[in-house]
């Protein structure tokens, strides 16, 4: 018998199913002989964690979430809001925390993805010119991109990703600009500027699911799930160890200059997308045995 259950998002037309999104996951727990419980992210995002948690069984135990992003202060309300009801995460707030936002895991990650600068920024109130500018100095000469502490905009790369010259202040302020209107209030955390690094877009992008420091799982990732890149991972374990995480995602691409493998990203393994084309099989079978 699994040790831990699965907590899915349910299906908002239909909130006593799981959301179609997660039901293959649901349904390979549930061959695994795991629990399976829902939460309702919008009623969690709207404030109601209780509310979020009303269909999860008192005593449920140790669990793992799978489903939607969330902020941290969204997840630190589930977690609480689950622990009256007799069920622990697996993922603590703090790892949570550790994985999902830039400036928590770019420290230990700096020398192998692009070079970054980050600052606080509410909704809505983009930076001046001057602040940008100093944050542009940390950086090396060269285009760049912008993001937040979580997510870019790379679907809208010319008017709110990418940063042609790091030095022209006023057009990083503009595209800067641009970014914080389209993320309203869905900006996470704050800014985030990125040295641009080439990449071999022929080769794709690989996710590599970690737990508890191991690979467990290389896959394609989402948006290029017919691209299935095997990058080397042993430089990264002592690094993905020294994260206090459980359960993470990185990731990666090769630079078209070198030749090396560069973290693109990394990720809470819990609000990480598997490609379509995965069976979630094999990573539940890890994730709920542990």
């Amino acid at each position: 018998m699994p040790s831990a259950g699965l907590l899915l998002c349910t299906d908002p037309l239909r909130p006593t199913r799981p959301d179609p999104h997660f039901a293959p996951q649901a349904a390979a727990a549930r061959r695994s002989g795991a629990q399976v419980a829902l939460v309702d992210h919008d009623a969690l995002l709207a404030g109601d964690a209780e509310e979020a948690v009303r269909r999860v069984p008192q005593g449920f135990g140790a669990a793992w979430y799978r489903g939607w992003m969330m902020p941290v202060a969204s997840y630190a309300a589930l977690e609480t809001a689950l622990a009256r009801r007799g069920t622990y995460l697996c993922t603590t707030t703090p790892m949570y925390r550790a994985a999902h936002e830039l400036p928590h895991w770019y420290g230990t990650f700096a020398t192998t993805t692009p070079p970054s600068a980050y600052a606080a920024c509410a909704p809505h109130r983009p930076p001046t010119p001057g602040a940008l500018a100093a944050l542009t100095a940390a950086l090396p000469n060269g285009p760049g991109i912008v993001k937040d502490y979580v997510k870019s905009r790379k679907h809208a790369w010319d008017e709110a990703c990418y940063l042609p010259d790091l030095t022209d202040t006023a057009a990083v302020h503009q595209v800067v600009s641009r970014f914080v209107e389209l993320q309203g209030d869905d900006l996470a955390g704050g800014l985030v500027l990125r040295a641009f690094e080439p990449f071999d877009a022929a080769a794709g992008e690989a996710r590599v699911w970690w737990l508890d420091g191991t690979p467990v799982l290389t896959t394609p990732h989402p948006d290029t799930p017919h691209l299935h890149p095997a990058p080397p991972l042993d430089a990264l374990r002592p690094l993905v160890r020294a994260l206090p995480c459980r359960f993470l995602t990185t990731d990666l691409a090769r630079r078209t200059t070198d030749g090396a493998w560069r973290v693109i990203e990394v990720g809470d393994g819990q609000v990480s997308d598997i490609p379509a084309g995965t069976d979630p099989a094999r990573l539940l079978a890890a994730l709920l045995g542990s």
